[in-house]
């Protein structure tokens, strides 16, 4: 089973990527990460009780106004499964559009059933929880960014 690592600056998260549900986002979020394209970008939304969400190349710049718009240029067909949103899983961000998703994805800390069938759930972390409770419990501001900089220093895939 393939895994990815998050080297963040609060620590690794470890996904176990799930290609049979969703292999189309596990290509392209492979593809991303094997060209260093999630380096160097922020965990940019956290809401405790609920998820911390990454993978905008903006965030590499310090315009917040841009912050929660990027992408790799395109967007991606979604792959929406039976698999729930419980604490750990990994899915796609997207726009109102169910095919507007492309980079960014969000991990969710607290069960969120709401969401099932409705993003693409393409992970499942597991090992880093810890970490990514440090993330969602960041001091944050009305935009719900955090004050502190939760970086994704580099995210490797090994099959």
């Amino acid at each position: 089973m393939a895994r990815a690592t998050l080297e963040t600056s609060f620590g690794n998260i470890i996904f176990e990527l799930s290609p049979n549900i969703a292999p189309e986002t596990v290509r392209n979020f492979t593809k991303l990460a094997k060209s260093n394209f999630y380096d160097g970008t922020l965990f940019h939304r956290v809401i405790p009780g609920f998820m911390i969400q990454g993978g905008d190349p903006n965030t590499k710049t310090p315009n917040k106004s841009k912050w929660g718009m990027g992408g790799p240029g395109y967007t991606i067909k979604a792959e929406f499964n039976s698999r729930s949103h419980l604490r750990g899983i990994v899915s796609m961000a997207r726009a109102n559009d169910p095919n507007s998703a492309g980079s960014q994805f969000f991990i969710v800390t607290t069960d969120s059933t709401f969401l099932d069938k409705q993003y693409t759930v393409f992970a499942e972390v597991v090992s880093g929880m810890d970490v990514a409770d440090k993330i969602v419990n960041l001091p944050r501001d009305k935009n719900d960014c955090p004050n502190q900089e939760a970086k994704i220093l580099r995210v490797t895939v090994s099959e």
